[in-house]
């Protein structure tokens, strides 16, 4: 089996998914980051595609920015949440996101 990586993000403060916000994947290398691609959560909170696909997934280190700032229309303390992760294995990664205006969490999820 390949691995794939896939993101959830929940509103925790609304009870809803959170629609539109703004993703960016980055693989950290060397001491520095490139930028794999920018996504936009749908009505459901996720992508309408794998983040990383099997067909371009690598193991490495990774990091998602999740622009909750935007998402929020504040900045009144949360703004760009940066989550850097270690893939080591051909598995399904899903790095779900809990947000609200003031907290987030997030899991290794299935």
């Amino acid at each position: 089996m390949a691995g794939y990586l896939t993101t959830h993000v929940l509103d925790t403060a609304s009870g809803r998914p959170a629609e539109g916000l703004k993703i960016e994947l980055y693989r950290i290398e060397d001491g520095g980051r490139s930028l794999l691609k920018t996504l936009t959560t749908n009505d459901d909170g996720r992508t309408d595609e794998q983040i990383l696909p099997e067909a371009e997934f690598a193991l490495g280190t990774y990091e998602m920015v999740f622009h909750a700032g935007d998402y929020l229309k504040t900045r009144d303390f949360l703004d760009v949440i940066p989550l850097r992760f270690t893939m080591a294995e051909d598995s399904h990664y899903h790095v779900p996101l809990l947000l609200s205006p003031y907290g987030y969490s997030t899991y290794r999820g299935s």
